[in-house]
């Protein structure tokens, strides 16, 4: 594969808007690919800037012929997990459940979402 190929690929890119004491902008980083990030003024910039980053990225791995990671696909995940807590945490969870009316699930989900 070339890097082009490799630019096809739906690697993951996250992206979060700061406003700091160096003003306000976007900072950009790709999951599956270590160090790769970036920043912009504006998305559309940042996503400029990440494309580029990520080309870079791969052009070294390529040249040094080193392995370059592929994105895993939604497919290989069961959206399950198994989460071990203290039973004082268990226990204020499932009393705020209650409280909003919802299942244990859906707080837990609600609470990792935001």
């Amino acid at each position: 594969m070339d890097i082009k190929d490799y630019m096809k690929l739906p690697y993951t890119i996250l992206v979060q808007e700061i406003n700091d004491e160096s003003g306000h902008y976007f900072y950009g980083r790709v999951l599956e690919l270590d160090g790769c990030q970036s920043t912009g003024s504006t998305l559309e910039e940042l996503y400029q800037s990440i494309n580029e980053a990520m080309e870079g990225y791969l052009e070294v791995k390529l040249e040094n012929h080193l392995p370059v990671p592929i994105p895993e696909t939604a497919e290989k995940y069961s959206g399950k997990f198994v989460l071990r807590l203290p039973k004082s945490l268990h226990r204020r969870l499932a009393i705020e459940a209650n409280k909003e009316g919802v299942s244990l699930n859906q707080l837990a989900l609600y609470k990792l979402a935001r």
